[in-house]
């Protein structure tokens, strides 16, 4: 049973592959050009699903090779949940491995910030602190309190500059991307996602949270390698961006 699924599946996803044999129509006749056309719109709707929920990346490479791309993709991806809106989650992955495009070095980060994007967007929602609790702590109380963040909340590190590339191709105003490392903070305070830009140390602080550390462990990690970290602006950007949801002193 399993062996005629994955024949099925394989068939279904690649047109090179015949139609699976004594698969027959309610008439009971041979499936063939019904199948075709059944394959032919599951294959067109996933390769759909990737260039929407990847527009950027469409947009830098080019909507001709971002097609072949998708069709690549999902003979070695098929989907897994039946929730089109997941569909993608290895296309990051399947990016940087792929050797043609291994001259866009950016473009798998690009896809994981879309990508972030995206689960951010349908993520659950939480209800944040009120900003004002964080003023009444004393300093050394709040170095020593660890913070939750909402299931929106995500953080994109990258050695490009993911973000500057990101508005460029989303906003028409935007300047064009200089060289260097960007870290990224989506938080969503209300409906749609915030794509915010995070100081030097900000991904490092952040990160830190993340995982667990206490706010002062996180701003010791970000000070090890952005001696300079002051963690007021990325502080801000939580609060203001509803990203704290609990905090335990």
């Amino acid at each position: 049973m399993k062996r005629a699924q994955e024949t099925f599946i394989r068939a279904l996803l690649d047109p090179v592959h015949p139609v699976p044999e004594g698969l027959v129509d309610g008439a009971a006749h041979g499936a063939g050009r019904r199948f075709d056309v059944y394959r032919n719109n599951v294959a067109t709707s996933l390769a759909e699903a990737i260039c929407v929920g990847f527009p950027v990346v469409t947009r830098l490479i080019g909507q001709q090779n971002m097609n072949v791309l998708a069709g690549a993709f999902l003979r070695a991806h098929p989907p897994v949940n039946p929730i089109l809106m997941r569909y993608g989650t290895d296309f990051p992955q399947f990016l940087s491995n792929t050797p043609q495009l291994a001259h866009l070095g950016y473009l798998p980060d690009v896809a994981r910030l879309e990508l972030a994007i995206r689960h951010s967007y349908h993520a659950g929602d939480a209800d944040p602190i009120a900003p004002e609790r964080m003023g009444d702590i004393p300093s050394e109380a709040l170095l020593q309190a660890s913070i939750r963040l909402a299931p929106a909340v995500h953080l994109v590190r990258s050695d490009w500059p993911i973000h500057d590339i990101w508005q460029f191709n989303t906003n028409d105003n935007a300047a064009k991307p200089q060289p260097g490392a960007q870290d990224v903070l989506i938080t969503r305070p209300e409906f749609d996602p915030l794509v915010l830009l995070l100081p030097n140390g900000g991904g490092e602080w952040i990160q830190s949270l993340m995982q667990g550390n206490n706010i002062g462990t996180a701003l010791d990690a970000a000070c090890a390698k952005t001696p300079e970290f002051d963690m007021t602006s990325p502080l801000t950007l939580l609060l203001q961006g509803g990203a704290i949801i609990s905090l335990v002193e």
